[in-house]
């Protein structure tokens, strides 16, 4: 779609003061898709020249925001850690084109903020970090499952930069099992829960995404039972915060979930 308010695309390598109007572009996939016509500037990431995906010498995993989903896919494929196979799962839960693949960040997904937003489901199952960078410098960390706030909102102030997610070694080796569901064959998810098992001291952490508005992770010491498993989530989540929308109703959503809360449960103590 053309954005016909916008007037100038700047380069982001270029410093220049942010002011009402601009919109930082990564990928595009989503600011081309519908109209925006509050923006009149885009300041251009695509030639920042950041490193997609790199192994830190600590064992953590640093992805750029500019890192596309292609990219982050090509490079799971070679990673021997434990949880590698989660990367994969959640970049198909895009049900995108190649195109879109190939354009879209996992940036732009983060700061989208939308409840079904798969790169989300994947940063906050592993516990991933923010890493923001304001207008002045400044850098501040927040957890992903805390960066997404609702449908929609998310952490950010106006002009903030999201520069990377880094995701811990520690994470990275845990045992990791998937669970999705749509209403349609090729639709958007409608219920995503993942849960992670920690080799280390056995605790159990189980994030919920898609059919909640906001990502809800719950840390357990060690695997609980059914029971205090499905009361678990019924405390987390309020009642409004099951998402509503034409892909699921907030019943289904509910029933689905604590259905596949129960399936990890049982596949990662199995």
């Amino acid at each position: 779609m053309d954005l016909n308010t916008v007037a100038e695309v700047r380069d982001a390598r270029t410093p220049a003061p942010w002011r009402p109007g601009d919109a930082w572009l990564g990928g595009g996939t989503y600011l081309f898709s519908e109209p925006q016509p509050h923006l009149r500037r885009l300041v251009d990431l695509s030639r920042t020249g950041w490193t997609p995906v790199a192994l830190r010498a600590d064992g953590s995993l640093e992805i750029a925001a500019t890192c596309t989903i292609a990219q982050l896919s090509r490079f799971a494929k070679q990673l021997t850690a434990r949880a590698a196979p989660l990367f994969e799962q959640c970049c198909r839960a895009f049900l995108a084109s190649f195109k879109i693949w190939n354009m879209a960040t996992v940036g732009g997904n983060l700061c989208n903020a939308l409840p079904a937003g798969p790169m989300i489901s994947l940063t906050a199952a592993l516990d991933g970090r923010c890493l923001l960078l304001a207008q002045d410098g400044a850098l501040r960390q927040v957890r992903v499952a805390d960066f997404v706030t609702g449908a929609g909102r998310k952490d950010l102030a106006e002009g903030e930069l999201l520069r990377s997610v880094t995701l811990p070694a520690r994470a990275l080796s845990r045992r990791t099992a998937f669970r999705q569901a749509s209403l349609y064959g090729l639709g958007r998810s409608g219920v995503l829960v993942i849960g992670a098992l920690d080799p280390v001291d056995g605790s159990l952490a189980l994030t919920v995404t898609a059919s909640t508005v906001r990502p809800v992770r719950l840390w357990f010491p060690l695997p609980p039972s059914a029971g205090a498993l499905r009361a678990a989530i019924g405390s987390a989540v309020a009642d409004d915060e099951w998402f509503d929308d034409i892909h699921g109703l907030p019943e289904w959503r509910r029933h689905m979930t604590l259905r596949f809360a129960e399936e990890i449960r049982r596949e990662v103590t199995g």
